[in-house]
Order: C-alpha cells, then sequence, then structure tokens
C-alpha cells in the first residue's frame, strides 16, 4: 500500500501549557491525519530531554519525556486540580517552547500528580513497576541521584555511586525512596497517556513511526547502568567518541560526543543490550526508522577530549551480524534505515542485505556542491524507501528555496514545475508524492507552508532548536481537503473502508 505521512514532533503540537503533549491536541491531530488521508504520524524521538532539550540526547532509551504528559487529562483523571498548574508560568510565545519555563514548573505539578496516583490507583502503579523493572528501576535511581547531586552528570558523582557500588546504591535507594518513587510515577502517568494515544491511532487507520537514535548520551541511565556495553576506560571516561568527518558543511567536522558501543564485546552476548533496546521500541511503534545506519557499517571515532573532528577515523561496526540477531529475535520488517550522510558502497549493500527500506531527502537533489543529487532526484527511486522533501535536520522548503543557491533554487523550479499558483512548498511536497516511494512523508511545517523560521532544527547549533510550535486552528476544513485530495491523486489515501 503506497502511504503518505506527516512528521511532527509531540513536542510542536498546541497547548496552553508550553509544550505540545500526548493529550486532546494528538488526539487531534489523529484524527487529522486521518481526514487528510495520511496514514503515517512519524514522531521524533519521545524520550527525556536534558542539556541542550534535543530527542537525540536523552536521559534514557527507554523512558517517556515528563514534558509531554498533558496536564488536562490528569485534572480530567482527577489526578490534579486546574488551579495547581493554569496559574504558572508556561513561557511567552505559543508558537515556540520555552524549555526553562518548563524545567522549572512542570516537577511541582507533576509531584502531585504522582501523590495522588500512588493514593488512588496504588494497584495500576504497582503492575506498571513490575512489567518495566527491566529499566525502570535503573532510570528512576539515576534521576533520584542526579537531582540529589544538583543535577550534575553521572560522571561527576562521588566514586562509589558512579561506579555502581552495591552498597552505595542501596544507600541511595534507601535515602532517596520519595524521589525514586516520584520519577516511577511520572513514567506511569507518561505510558498511561501513551498506550491511549496508541489506540486512538490505531482506530484511525494511523501508523505510529518513531526514531531511534544509533548512539546514546554520554549521562544517560543507559551508559551509567551498562558501562561494559561502551568504549569507556577504567575510570569509566570514553576512550573515543562519536561525530562524523570534515566535510562542504562542516569544516571540523561535527563532534557529537557520545560514547561508542564495544561492539566486540557486545557480539559475545548476542547483542542483548540492542536487542532489548530495539524490541522495546518495537512496543511503541508501529514502524522504526533507526538513525544514523551507517553507523553499522563503519562509525567515526573520535579520541576523547578532542577539540573537533579532525582527528577522527573510520572503525568497522558490527554490520550484518547484528541484524541477522535482530531478525531472530524481534524482526526487522519494521525497520526504516536512515542511510543519509557521507555513505558509501557498503553502506548501500549493508542496507540491501538485511533489507531495509532507505530514505531520500528531495532537497539534497539540487545541491550542486554536494554533486551525489541524482539518486534524490524523484525519478531515480525505487518503492523501497521513504521519501521526504526534509527531515527535521533540514530546513522548511521554502526555507530551502529562499536561503538555496539560485541555481539549484532554479534547478528545483524547472524540474519539479513550480508554480506561485500551487506554492512552491505544496509543489515540492507533490515531487515526493508523486514518485514511486511506497511512503512520503512531509514536514508540518510545509504543509502550512511556513519558512525557514519554523525550522525544527540545523545541526551543530545549540540553543534555538527544538522549539517550533504548530499554531492552534492549523487544522482547517480547507487544508484537510487539499492534503486528501492530493493523496487520492497519488493513490496513497487508503479506501474509505480500509479502516
Amino acid at each position: 500500500m503506497r502511504r503518505a505521512g506527516i512528521l511532527m514532533s509531540v513536542s510542536s503540537l498546541p497547548s496552553p501549557w508550553g509544550i505540545g503533549t500526548l493529550g486532546a491536541a494528538a488526539r487531534e491531530f489523529v484524527d487529522f491525519l486521518a481526514a487528510s488521508g495520511q496514514t503515517v504520524w512519524q514522531m521524533l524521538p519521545i524520550g527525556p530531554t536534558g542539556y541542550g532539550d534535543s530527542p537525540y540526547q536523552v536521559f534514557s532509551s527507554f523512558a517517556g519525556n515528563p514534558y509531554l504528559i498533558d496536564l488536562d487529562d490528569l485534572a480530567a483523571e482527577g489526578l490534579l486540580e486546574r488551579g495547581e498548574y493554569e496559574a504558572r508560568h508556561w513561557g511567552d510565545d505559543p508558537l515556540s517552547v520555552d524549555y526553562g519555563a518548563l524545567f522549572s514548573e512542570r516537577r511541582a505539578v507533576l509531584a502531585a500528580a504522582v501523590r495522588r496516583l500512588r493514593e488512588t490507583r496504588a494497584s495500576e502503579l504497582a503492575a506498571f513497576v513490575a512489567r518495566e523493572s527491566s529499566w525502570l528501576e535503573d532510570y528512576a535511581l539515576f534521576m533520584a541521584v542526579k537531582d540529589s547531586q544538583g543535577g550534575a552528570p553521572w560522571s561527576a558523582w562521588p566514586a562509589p555511586l558512579r561506579r555502581r557500588d552495591r552498597e552505595a546504591l542501596d544507600r541511595a535507594r534507601s535515602a532517596l525512596g520519595e524521589e525514586v518513587d516520584f520519577w516511577r510515577g511520572v513514567q506511569c502517568l507518561f505510558f498511561g497517556q501513551w498506550g491511549r494515544l496508541r489506540e486512538r491511532a490505531r482506530r484511525a487507520g494511523v501508523l505510529i513511526m518513531g526514531d531511534i537514535p544509533i548512539y546514546v548520551a554520554p549521562d544517560s541511565a543507559d551508559v551509567w547502568a551498562h558501562p561494559d556495553e561502551f568504549q569507556l576506560d577504567c575510570d569509566l571516561w570514553p576512550t573515543e567518541v562519536a561525530g562524523c568527518p570534515p566535510d562542504g558543511f562542516a569544516e571540523g567536522g561535527q563532534l557529537w560526543g557520545n560514547p561508542l558501543y564495544d561492539w566486540e564485546r557486545m557480539s559475545r552476548n548476542g547483542y542483548e543490550w540492542w536487542v532489548e533496546r530495539v524490541a522495546y521500541q518495537l512496543r511503541l511503534y508501529d514502524i522504526l526508522r533507526i538513525d544514523h545506519f551507517r553507523g553499522f557499517d563503519s562509525y567515526y571515532a573520535i579520541p576523547f577530549g578532542a577539540p573537533d573532528a579532525r582527528c577522527g577515523r573510520w572503525r568497522e561496526g558490527p554490520g550484518q551480524a547484528l541484524f541477522e540477531r535482530l531478525r531472530e529475535t524481534c524482526g526487522v520488517d519494521r525497520l526504516v534505515a536512515e542511510d543519509l550522510g557521507y555513505l558509501t558502497d557498503s553502506v548501500a549493500r549493508l542496507r540491501e542485505d538485511v533489507g531495509l527500506p532507505g530514505m531520500r531527502v528531495l532537497e539534497f537533489a539540487f545541491d550542486s556542491i554536494d554533486g551525489s543529487g541524482s539518486v534524490y532526484l524523484p525519478h531515480s527511486y525505487s518503492r523501497d524507501c521513504v521519501a521526504y522533501v526534509g527531515t527535521h535536520d533540514n530546513d522548511t522548503a521554502l526555507g530551502w528555496l529562499s536561503r538555496a543557491r539560485p541555481e539549484d533554487a532554479r534547478l528545483a523550479r524547472d524540474y519539479l514545475g513550480l508554480s506561485e499558483g500551487e506554492g512552491e512548498g505544496w509543489g515540492m511536497m507533490r515531487g515526493i508524492w508523486s514518485s514511486v516511494a511506497d511512503v512520503a512523508i512531509v514536514q508540518m511545517q510545509d504543509v502550512l507552508s511556513l519558512g525557514g523560521e519554523a525550522r525544527m532544527n540545523t545541526p551543530s547549533t545549540v540553543g534555538e532548536n527544538w522549539k517550533w510550535r504548530a499554531p492552534a486552528g492549523y487544522a482547517t476544513p480547507e487544508l484537510m481537503g487539499r492534503l486528501r485530495r492530493q493523496a487520492e491523486l497519488c493513490e496513497r489515501a487508503p479506501a474509505p473502508d480500509s479502516r
């Protein structure tokens, strides 16, 4: 089945409380998708964000982001009183997330909800804790200790806690029992709302597409609880870290700083940690995009402490062995490979051998500097790919057209037959909708014909990313009708009785 979908972060949904959430606005977005002939909602990662607010640098690969818990739904359940959150300051701009306000205000509100959850629904909480104990106990203790250490990264904690000395952990659990219970309760609230949203999407015939970063944050429960799975020295510092080499866009390359996996050790235990991680994500999502797929073929390793990425070198990744193990345990039929960036023939062979669809980004097709644009032109797509105008790391369609080199923008206009009457952004979306790609995903910013001011993320920058939010009232009948008509013309809309 040919499908169309929209890339929209949960955080970008409208709401009065500072950030998009899993509540009414998310349910309304599912209904908007269904009415518009869209059958895929692609999200950004939903984990708990830390410094820099990036959903790709989270405190846990398994936990949900407390900011995304809907407060009105908690009030409707009797877990909050509206006066406990209505009068708080959630930011001044309804079109931009104020993460500072969320950090200051959310904790006290959620504490009140967790207290009532423990008082009135103790059996539900106990069942959740028992079911998710494999990751929840480490995460809840990690967050409680982090709070007790003034938010310091685990690498700066006292040595017994940093090294997970058994007696030190037992003392921490005892001394911080209330805080540990709080973080358990927060996750119970999150996944209760998540489950209800998933069910709403299922009934509407909308698949939810998640996104799993290849790497985890250095300051995360993942690394703290499983240090042997990473390339760390005897003092638990990374020996090398992740990034990518210099190119035409970044003279010094990109220094991400994530710890690298000890792939040799992982292979000896059957890639147990990765199996658990992917299997868990496939519980949450219908489709799972694996970020930075090329890192499984070979990955760029930069000496820890280096000022930039110039002195890194390529190392061999796990290759097909990891994916064969995933195939045996949890399946790979719902995975999508983010095979963008600096690619080699071996990366392409790995994706083909594993049998995963890749990605094509239309904006890349007209880049006169990169020189590899032809593979991104819609006439060269194969069916087994997911096509985009741009991803969260790219400018909006109109933003790209206004900032691209004149010769690149002119080529795009000529190739796609863009016109002011149709709207140039809609013309770029038509380019991927009409391609043979099985799935075509567009950013919500492009559906709303927004410019570069609505860009979600500019790689290698910090401070102004991940903030964009859609305006209230975006889901007009006219917009839904126009989207549905395009989906029907390109045979991407479901048949009326298919749901």
